[in-house]
């Protein structure tokens, strides 16, 4: 039944990531700056992505995808290097076999080596090493989008730390073809005004006036970030922990989602579009149900900051990706509607839908018409990134 129901459907998996080869900086940096950018060292035994000296994390494969293409389960994936697992971790050419084998037309794509929104660049003293990082970082993915033959679509990561940079490397990245923003959810970890503030307001004219997507992917900031540590009973073993600790980052989401709703931002820029990656869907409508009704208890005043419900504009303005979930589709899809709604994979991550991705995606929208599932599983995702789709 699931193969009749993909039938002229064109897939686009919202969210998958880049084990970035580990020349990506040095191959790239101007004369002289060879040693400055992010590298990979063996530091304690073990290969660690560098810069300046200073660790940023581990350089590991990030793929629970083998090479010979089986999945491993568990955490035997952890500390495998770039070469111990597939190749479509961190190469176009297999990549795009992998998207074929499995029925994928375009695939989003997100970092791995400087976190998930870019907020590892806060280790980087030195200021115009930093945005070097970041343009040779956009500029790598800008490559890799056009080697895919427009095929996968990395998103560019915004130097978050300083305002006018960041604004100007929006317009940069949109005149390279880039379908998308990436950033850190908490900047005022580093000693920023959080993204409620004002302060930010040029960053989302800018992405709104050039019909560019914010993005904020799970883990994307070192408070969200503790998807293996401090999330999960100490008393766990580890497979326990990657349990629990997968899915609690996920629900960190709920959090930005709820600072973004209060905040004013979707008020000051109704074109504004953002997209929550990695998160699920199952808690969107707690999420809503629970601020309509907690802002219209405990906030009185909050009229003078918005004029609609958080409710309406989540409706109007955020996306979700969802992939492993079925029973609690129905609900999401009827509390915020189907057009809100992106499939994803999470390839080649732990908890990835692989190798049967379609399969178990197509399962909880067999009752749907075929308009609205195929819109979920791929052509709602065209809208927002402004993918060209096969005729």
């Amino acid at each position: 039944m699931s193969s009749d129901l993909l039938d002229g459907v064109t897939i686009v998996d919202a969210d998958t990531h880049l084990t970035e080869p580990h020349d990506l900086w040095t191959s790239r940096a101007p004369k002289g700056w060879e040693e400055r950018v992010p590298q990979v060292k063996v530091v304690d035994g073990a290969p660690m992505w560098t810069i300046e000296g200073e660790v940023m994390g581990g350089a590991s494969g990030a793929s629970v995808v083998g090479p010979d293409g089986a999945k491993m389960y568990g955490t035997g994936f952890m500390g495998m290097g770039i070469d111990e697992v597939h190749a479509g971790a961190s190469q176009v050419a297999p990549r795009l076999a992998v998207m074929d084998e499995l029925g994928i037309y375009a695939q989003i794509v997100y970092p791995n080596a400087v976190g998930f929104g870019g907020q590892r660049f806060a280790n980087v003293v030195d200021p115009e090493l930093q945005l070097m990082c970041a343009q040779i970082f956009n500029d790598a993915m800008a490559e890799i989008q056009d080697e895919s033959g427009q095929r996968m679509y990395p998103m560019a990561l915004l130097p978050w730390w300083d305002m006018d940079q960041a604004v100007k490397e929006i317009e940069r990245v949109k005149g390279m073809g880039l379908r998308g923003i990436n950033t850190n959810a908490d900047p005022h970890n580093d000693g920023l005004p959080d993204l409620g503030d004002q302060h930010w307001d040029p960053v989302w004219e800018a992405c709104a006036d050039l019909n560019l997507p914010v993005n904020f992917h799970i883990g994307a900031s070192q408070t969200s970030s503790s998807w293996f540590g401090s999330m999960p009973w100490p008393s766990f073993d580890p497979e326990r922990k990657l349990a629990l600790g997968s899915l609690m980052v996920m629900i960190s989401n709920f959090r930005v989602l709820g600072n973004l709703l209060l905040s004013g931002v979707f008020e000051r820029h109704p074109k504004l579009n953002v997209v929550s990656v990695e998160s699920g869907i199952g808690w969107v409508p707690f999420l809503l149900e629970g601020l309509d009704y907690e802002v219209s208890e405990t906030a009185p005043h909050i009229g003078e900051i918005l004029s609609m419900k958080p409710s309406e504009y989540f409706k109007r303005q955020v996306y979700v990706c969802y992939w492993f979930e079925q029973a609690s589709m129905r609900g999401v899809l009827d509390q915020i509607g189907a057009d809100r709604v992106l499939f994803e994979t999470d390839f080649p991550h732990p908890t990835c839908l692989y190798p049967d991705s379609l399969e178990r995606a197509v399962e909880p929208l067999a009752d749907l018409d075929a308009a609205t599932r195929n819109g979920i599983l791929g052509g709602n995702a065209a809208r927002v990134y402004d993918i060209p789709m096969p005729a």
